[in-house]
């Protein structure tokens, strides 16, 4: 079982057994829902996922509906019955232990930003780096 929240904790979700997938998405629709190049999902039937609170949805296309808290505003669960039917979509970075389903790839790849094939090869620092 996994468990995650939102920001302020006002939804909270646990999730039973194992996901049908793990992976990063990077369509334009999931880049700007989350106003980042990228969002973790774990893919769960929705049957074995309980959720406490009450997400405020969006209908972000003719089919996909995003689920967010609507005190803190943090993106948590995406459904869509035509792609994922009887599924609900987690946000993996929303998990209590963010590292427990660690994705397992890289999806929509056609939508990415042009930079994320580099994004690796770029400098990295533990906290911010001093100013100049």
């Amino acid at each position: 079982m996994v468990t995650g929240r939102c920001q302020c904790g006002a939804i909270r979700y646990e999730a039973t057994g194992e996901p049908a997938y793990s992976a990063i998405c990077h369509c334009s629709d999931c880049r700007a829902s989350a106003g980042a190049p990228m969002v973790g999902w774990a893919l769960f039937p929705q049957d074995a996922v309980t959720i406490t609170g009450d997400p405020v949805r969006y209908q972000s296309s003719d089919n996909a509906t995003r689920h967010f808290c609507g005190t803190c505003g943090t993106g948590l669960f995406y459904t869509n019955p035509v792609v994922f039917p009887g599924a609900i979509d987690i946000q993996s970075a929303t998990l209590d232990d963010a590292a427990a389903l660690p994705p397992g790839g890289h999806v929509q790849m056609a939508d990415a930003v042009p930079w994320m094939a580099s994004a690796h090869e770029l400098p990295k620092y533990d906290r911010y780096p001093e100013g100049p």
